[in-house]
């Protein structure tokens, strides 16, 4: 195929709200270098990273909810995922579906017609498990908000199913992480997990991969999106935030608590882990300043995860799962590329269940 010079792109230039996001229609096509694979992107999932970047919302300056909009302060030293600083301008969005359509030297020109995820984890090929050299594509690098992208070829995971570009482009980030908390978690069937926030992407990546596991799952998620949540397969649904958590959970024990929430409801999740059990973590969109009584903590011999840089088997063992027809994707809604910003602000107000996807 001829691959034009040019190409229409979603651009950040910089931090603060989502205007900061730019429409051209003549960004310079990138081309791949040496292990590099150049893909035709057919769709691309939207993810809090995305938002919490543009915003800079990892910076320790800022200690608000995410909300994806400018914050009055945030350190240009550290306001990225791995606490560094960004160069922009910088085509986000992570998690491509898309083709193959050119190699760089070194990458067998067979793989071209492909069709590909990404892995978002860049890692050093030297050294791929140390989590001190690794970057997030869409990050570190450019990403799939455009209609070309290049990525390591071993980031490009080829994959064989029914599912459409949009379905696909749910999976890298948030079925990617939801795999990486319950595997850090060490889930088992012997497990009950709760998982706040059913309805968002990670949320319900959670409730499906740890029913896989064969745990039983108790979702909370509002009570508009419980038929939504319902049909991802948890044992219990309850609402949101229920006053009396340990009351409405009944006679259920819970050993794992899997969150991306965080806020002022923490301490009440906290409380409710069974004596020896897990929380993990991989995401704080209400809050990251918590407060934690350490009494509960060591006396009751919990055992607490962080949850960022998964392990590189991870993504592979995913694709298998859709494979094999072990998930399935929540697709909420598709928006054209160019109105990226009115599907990040769809995003953000999270009326949602499942993920938001645009296509160029």
């Amino acid at each position: 195929m001829t691959i034009p010079t040019t190409m229409r792109a979603m651009v950040t230039m910089g931090h603060g709200g989502i205007d900061q996001m730019v429409w051209h229609e003549n960004w310079p096509t990138p081309e791949p270098m040496a292990n590099e694979v150049l893909v035709k992107v057919k769709a691309c999932g939207l993810n809090n990273t995305d938002v919490n970047t543009r915003s800079g919302w990892y910076s320790k300056a800022v200690s608000e909810a995410t909300t994806g909009d400018a914050y009055e302060t945030v350190s240009e030293d550290d306001p990225t995922w791995g606490a560094a600083p960004i160069t922009f301008p910088r085509i986000q969005g992570a998690d491509v579906c898309g083709e193959i359509v050119a190699v760089g030297d070194a990458v067998d020109s067979a793989r071209i017609g492909e069709r590909i995820i990404t892995d978002n984890w860049l890692r050093d090929p030297n050294d791929p498990t140390n989590i001190n050299k690794t970057g997030y594509f869409g990050s570190e690098c450019d990403g799939g908000f455009a209609e070309y992208t290049t990525m390591p070829a071993v980031n490009a995971i080829p994959f064989h199913s029914h599912f459409t570009d949009a379905e696909m482009a749910t999976f890298s980030c948030s079925y990617s992480t939801a795999e990486g908390m319950l595997t850090r978690a060490n889930v088992t069937d012997a497990d009950t997990v709760l998982v706040p926030g059913a309805s968002g992407g990670v949320g319900g990546a959670l409730v499906q991969l740890a029913k896989r596991r064969g745990a039983r799952v108790i979702a909370l998620a509002s009570e508009a999106k419980h038929a939504d949540v319902a049909a991802l397969g948890p044992d219990v649904i309850l609402p949101r935030g229920p006053v009396d958590l340990r009351a409405a959970l009944g006679d259920e024990k819970i050993t794992v608590v899997a969150d991306v929430v965080g806020g002022d409801y923490w301490p009440t999740l906290i409380d409710i882990i069974e004596r020896g059990g897990r929380y993990t973590c991989s995401g704080a969109i209400a809050g990251p300043m918590v407060e934690l009584d350490l009494r509960t903590f060591y006396l009751r011999d919990l055992t607490f995860t962080g949850s960022t840089v998964i392990s590189p088997q991870v993504t592979k063992t995913l694709v298998k799962y859709i494979e094999a027809n072990e998930v399935k994707p929540a697709l909420a809604a598709t928006y054209p590329l160019s109105e990226l910003h009115a599907a990040q602000a769809a995003f953000i107000e999270k009326k949602h269940t499942g993920n938001i996807v645009v296509t160029p």
